[in-house]
């Protein structure tokens, strides 16, 4: 249905002098001149065809016309107010679509969702966790993988391993990442590790996503950059041990006394806590990539959005201070 409607100021403007029965004080109250009042209430009266006002000695007064169509004007308004508000209302509500990869999904995020829910019980999470990269890249070029989109799914906001670089997106850091031996206490009361050298007696299990997305089995495994770091790598044999594409199957192998995985522990924070993992040295080797939370441009401000990275970044920060506080990591000894 089309509606032949005046202009929306030149009504804001009646109905404002019509309530102070004054255009300077409508004119404050609107941040504009009496000038400005006087000349939309004048187009007003020509698209209508009425006189809305009379002008009397230093005062207005309503026409019968004006007083007649006043109460209708003003429930336009606040239906019109009612809408602005629900609107805002859907914006810091209903659904958030996170896409992020199922690793990052069961160690990191799900656990602590309930207290993001508790802040915002109005927002709906839906956890996209899949192991396909996500296209930021807006189309053009793909890769051998199964790309998605913010578009073509309806994902609201990403977290992504990478390096930060997503030209045309509001990226923010949520944090960087090391990555030092980990394993399960009953490992180390099987077979001691007392010095990095050790290791060659026990079977290394290698995470392939801390190479981050561009992993190809002809890098350097990092398992060889903890050993160089730790001044040992001509004595253990890097690149055997079995190879998992995910942190979670890494760390669940080391859990279950498998290996000594090379694992991330701001990802096996928990299990770190618990005591259910072990680091038994305390060097860290720096991950060149990091954890980003990625959105489009256009949507990055809108209530929701904000609250979840908001949160998410309290989350780092609360982790990132528990990581300081077991200090070099080491235990299990």
């Amino acid at each position: 249905m089309a509606y032949r409607l005046p202009p929306l100021n030149a009504l804001r403007a009646f109905e404002a002098a019509a309530r102070h029965l004054s255009f300077s004080k409508a004119a404050e109250e609107l941040f504009v001149t009496p000038a400005a009042i006087s000349h939309q209430i004048k187009s007003l009266e020509e698209f209508l065809g009425v006189q809305l006002f009379r002008r009397m000695n230093r005062a207005l007064a309503l026409t019968d016309a004006a007083q007649a169509c006043l109460p209708r004007l003003r429930q336009g308004f606040d239906a019109l107010s009612e809408a602005v508000d629900l609107v805002r209302a859907q914006e810091d509500s209903g659904l958030l679509t996170v896409s992020l990869t199922p690793s990052f999904a069961v160690k990191w995020l799900v656990p602590r969702l309930d207290r993001f829910s508790a802040l915002h019980p109005n927002i709906e999470m839906r956890i996209a966790a899949s192991s396909r990269q996500l296209d930021l890249r807006g189309g053009g070029q793909r890769s051998s993988t199964d790309l998605v989109d913010f578009r073509r799914e309806d994902v609201d906001l990403a977290i992504r391993f990478g390096s930060g670089d997503y030209p045309d997106f509001h990226v923010t850091k949520l944090f960087s990442v090391h990555a030092t031996p980990l394993c399960s206490p009953a490992l180390l009361k099987r077979n001691p590790l007392n010095e990095p050298a050790d290791l060659a007696q026990h079977v290394l299990l290698h995470d392939e996503t801390v190479y981050g997305p561009e992993y190809t089995p002809e890098r350097e495994p990092m398992w060889r950059v903890w050993l160089r770091a730790a001044g040992v790598a001509d004595r253990v044999d890097a690149r055997r041990g079995p190879h998992f594409s995910s942190a979670s199957l890494t760390i669940e192998a080391a859990l279950d006394g498998q290996g000594v995985a090379l694992g991330l522990p701001v990802l096996a924070l928990a299990d770190i806590q618990t005591g259910r993992l072990v680091a038994p040295f305390g060097r860290q080797v720096p991950i060149e990539f990091a954890y980003w939370i990625v959105c489009p441009m256009i949507t990055a401000q809108r209530p929701k959005i904000v609250a979840f990275r908001k949160w998410l970044l309290d989350e780092a920060r609360r982790d990132e201070a528990l990581l300081a506080q077991l200090g070099n990591l080491r235990g299990g000894r």
